[in-house]
């Protein structure tokens, strides 16, 4: 199986996902969505910003490698009756089913990013693109202090060395492989805008809670945890987490829990 594609069935996104739909709202708020603007959300997980771009009237398909968040999306798109949104299987590196310059706006938040072959990534992001349409990426910074960023990093700190080749998915949030990546496609510089934004996660529960939402049904943690138990170390990553989660809540409630992290969004302006 496509390790990509195992990594993201592995656990259940949808947990994590159920944490982020108040900021996916506000960041599609932003993208100036209107009626019949043709979207695609790549690497949609089960739809935190697809279902509020269809419900601003946008006809959007959701792509996912993972079946169980293409599943859970379709789910979730029916129980809202949102007949102008749509999920199905894909990956971002290869996305030879859609059709040349077909969407107004490509959208990927925190998505194609954990696709391997970020120049792959970038040509495909272009060419189903139309002339005069966008790219908005939202990708995680590398080294930022803020939540995802650490989490990924202390992950990793646990995890064994990648394979040889490996890109990490984190340097897409620097400025100059963005460029890059875009120029090997033909995308001049002066076409790509850089903003640092903030996402908040708003989970039900105690950041302590949330460590456990990350440990049981996001991938990257699960695999860190179970290298972990290998060497023994599964405690020291539970308490270099709890740390953190509990160091960056500023919840003012008891029990509760609201963690703000940073991220760069990229904008390909055709």
């Amino acid at each position: 199986m496509n390790p990509n594609k195992a990594l993201w069935e592995k656990g259940d996104f949808t947990r994590i996902a159920a944490s982020m739909r108040e900021s996916g709202e506000a960041v599609v708020a932003g993208l100036g969505i209107t009626p019949g603007l043709k979207v695609l959300d790549l690497g949609c997980g089960d739809g935190t910003t697809a279902l509020p771009e269809a419900r601003l009237g946008a006809d959007v398909l959701g792509v996912d490698i993972a079946s169980n968040l293409v599943e859970a999306g379709n789910k979730r798109a029916q129980q809202e009756g949102l007949t102008n949104c749509r999920f199905q299987e894909g990956d971002a590196t290869n996305l030879s089913e859609l059709a040349d310059h077909s969407f107004d706006l490509v959208v990927s938040i925190f998505g194609a990013m954990f696709a391997p072959k970020p120049f792959d990534v970038a040509k495909e992001m272009v060419r189903v693109t139309r002339p005069g349409g966008r790219i908005v990426m939202g990708n995680w910074i590398p080294g930022d202090p803020t939540l995802v960023a650490q989490i990924l990093k202390i992950s990793s700190s646990y995890s064994p060395p990648p394979p040889e080749g490996f890109v990490s998915p984190m340097t897409w949030g620097i400025e100059s492989n963005v460029i890059e990546r875009f120029a090997a496609v033909g995308v001049p510089a002066e076409k790509i805008s850089f903003f640092r934004d903030t996402y908040t996660f708003r989970p039900p529960g105690s950041p302590s809670a949330f460590v456990a939402d990350f440990r049981n049904y996001y991938g990257p943690t699960m695999n860190a945890f179970a290298a972990a138990e290998q060497s023994g170390k599964a405690a020291d990553l539970q308490k270099e987490l709890e740390a953190l989660f509990e160091g960056q809540n500023t919840s003012e409630v008891k029990g509760a829990t609201s963690i703000r992290a940073t991220f760069l969004r990229v904008t390909v302006a055709f």
